[in-house]
């Protein structure tokens, strides 16, 4: 989802070694800053981790894009319906992630909306001139539901010709194995970021908590409009003051309703969720954005998760946090 946060500035009250990492990845950028012990320097080989890093980000782009031809993904797309199909496991994985927070949230959150994104013109196909027809909504509609992935451990079947697609989902479970990877080299103190999307452990190069701010709802105010601590947790915020076109004065947002087929049109300008996995945020941040400020806090409330919005008021913005998010506010 949208680039919304933003990292605070180590280097000037850093007192433990560290390097930072970065690149391209999933059609965005990726960053990982890791932090040395107490005491003790940085003993790593940057640039082996810096090919480790490209390397399993590769992979896992090769797994689940849609922008690639012979993704595995692309190949699960066009299996013949009604077969079960062998899956590595992260797209196991993350197919299961996906159905959890689909089947929590009735329906907000599904992976199976990429023909509607794509009527829209948020795909990869170009804006359309003219706002889609209602005869067009419905027919596509019949090409949409979760429940037509039948999932079975590390295989799934199809019972329709739907098309998967892990927009929402991927960037976050690309962070959780980036952060898997640097904890099998050794590394414990590490902040990795996908397109916003975040986990974190251990402690910064300040050798307290992380510091992550999230930005203002507004292209014209930079900078944070809430500074988060954070350690051993994933975060991922979902936003559409960003990602958007208008026709005839009407604004039509990028996030759909998977089950109504049309853009968002209510009040929720951006919604932060904190889980243990950057996936599970990323799911259910998505989710809650499409279910609005109302429905996606009472689903926060159910869930008990950690959920922070920022919705359209009369003047300006409003917080708005769930019960679970109290503990992280500073």
């Amino acid at each position: 989802m949208g680039p919304l946060l933003t990292g605070c500035d180590w280097e000037a009250e850093a007192t433990r070694d560290f390097e930072r990492f970065s690149g391209n990845t999933m059609g965005t950028t990726y960053h990982v800053t890791v932090v040395a012990e107490e005491g003790a320097s940085l003993s790593i080989d940057t640039d082996a981790i810096q090919r480790g890093l490209d390397r399993e980000l590769a992979q896992i782009n090769q797994q689940m894009s849609t922008y690639i031809e012979d993704s595995e993904l692309m190949r699960f797309n066009r299996a013949p319906v009604g077969e079960w199909q062998a899956l590595s496991e992260p797209l196991a994985a993350v197919l299961a992630v996906s159905r959890k927070v689909s089947e929590r949230s009735d329906g907000a959150f599904d992976i199976t909306v990429g023909p509607l994104v794509n009527l829209w013109g948020f795909g990869p196909e170009a804006e359309p001139e003219e706002v889609p027809t209602e005869a067009e909504i419905l027919a596509l509609r019949q090409q949409v539901g979760y429940r037509k992935l039948n999932l079975d451990g590390r295989r799934a079947k199809r019972l329709a010709d739907i098309q998967v697609d892990l927009s929402a989902v991927a960037k976050g479970y690309g962070v959780d194995h980036v952060a898997r990877w640097l904890e099998a080299q050794g590394v414990e103190n590490y902040l990795v970021e996908i397109g916003g999307e975040v986990y974190l452990s251990g402690v910064s190069p300040r050798g307290d908590a992380w510091r992550i701010g999230v930005e203002q709802p507004t292209l014209l105010q930079e900078g944070g409009r809430m500074a988060l601590a954070l350690t051993d947790i994933g975060m991922a915020t979902s936003g559409d003051y960003r990602n958007y076109y208008e026709r005839d004065g009407k604004r039509y947002s990028h996030t759909l309703d998977p089950r109504t087929g049309r853009p968002i049109v209510h009040k929720l300008v951006s919604v932060t969720v904190l889980a243990k996995t950057t996936a599970e945020a990323d799911a259910w941040a998505t989710a809650l954005n499409v279910l609005g400020p109302k429905a996606g806090m009472a689903l926060a409330e159910r869930e008990q998760l950690a959920v922070y919005m920022i919705v359209k008021a009369n003047e300006g913005y409003e917080d708005r946090f769930s019960s679970a998010f109290e503990p992280y506010r500073s």
